[in-house]
């Protein structure tokens, strides 16, 4: 593990990460094209930069926390903006939310005990990877005809399999967590090595 901060996959999540006050704009402006390409390349830089990171042996402590955090953020951001605008319901908003609340007030019990960031797990990826391609779809979705029609079934597909899987990546965290500091304080939830 480097502790490097200058690798590309964190250049690239630092890129991502200046992207999302760009696709606030253009969400808020109607810009819908361009929040699209904005959204697109969100996720496909998501994908790129932690398969740089294994493929060019770059990971690093910071891009561990730097590529969750610039996915919750733009999570968080395009939801807002999705929701100011009308495209998905206020309650989609505060379900990811409160997930998000709840992993943020782990982070200082975690800490008190001595331990980092937990270990983004498959089933957290794979529900950031369904909400990252659910947005674009229910941005797409507003257009009218065939392709609006098509995209509103697959993208709100995406956006429950995501919801879904966010939360139950969140229940795994808690979890997780208990178990360390269960251990942590030799209690009966100790986990053994």
């Amino acid at each position: 593990m480097s502790s490097a901060v200058w690798t590309v996959p964190n250049v690239i999540s630092m890129v991502r990460l200046a992207m999302v006050p760009v696709f606030a704009v253009l969400i808020v402006t109607g810009e819908d094209l361009w929040a699209l390409v904005v959204l697109a390349a969100s996720g496909a830089s998501d994908w790129l930069d932690g398969f740089l990171a294994r493929r060019l042996d770059q990971v690093s402590r910071l891009g561990q926390v730097l590529d969750p955090a610039a996915d919750r953020l733009f999570i968080v951001v395009t939801l807002i903006g999705l929701t100011w605008r009308g495209v998905v319901p206020l309650w989609v908003l505060v379900v990811v939310v409160a997930r998000d609340v709840m992993l943020a007030c782990l982070a200082p019990v975690l800490s008190r005990h001595g331990y980092g960031p937990l270990q983004v797990g498959f089933v957290g990826k794979g529900g950031t990877f369904a909400l990252l391609y659910a947005f674009p779809l229910l941005l797409l979705a507003q257009s009218p005809g065939t392709v609006g029609a098509v995209a509103q079934v697959v993208g709100w597909a995406f956006a429950w399999w995501g919801v879904g899987l966010y939360w139950l990546a969140g229940l795994q965290y808690l979890v997780q967590t208990r178990r360390l500091v269960a251990a942590d304080a030799g209690g009966p939830g100790r986990v053994e090595s």
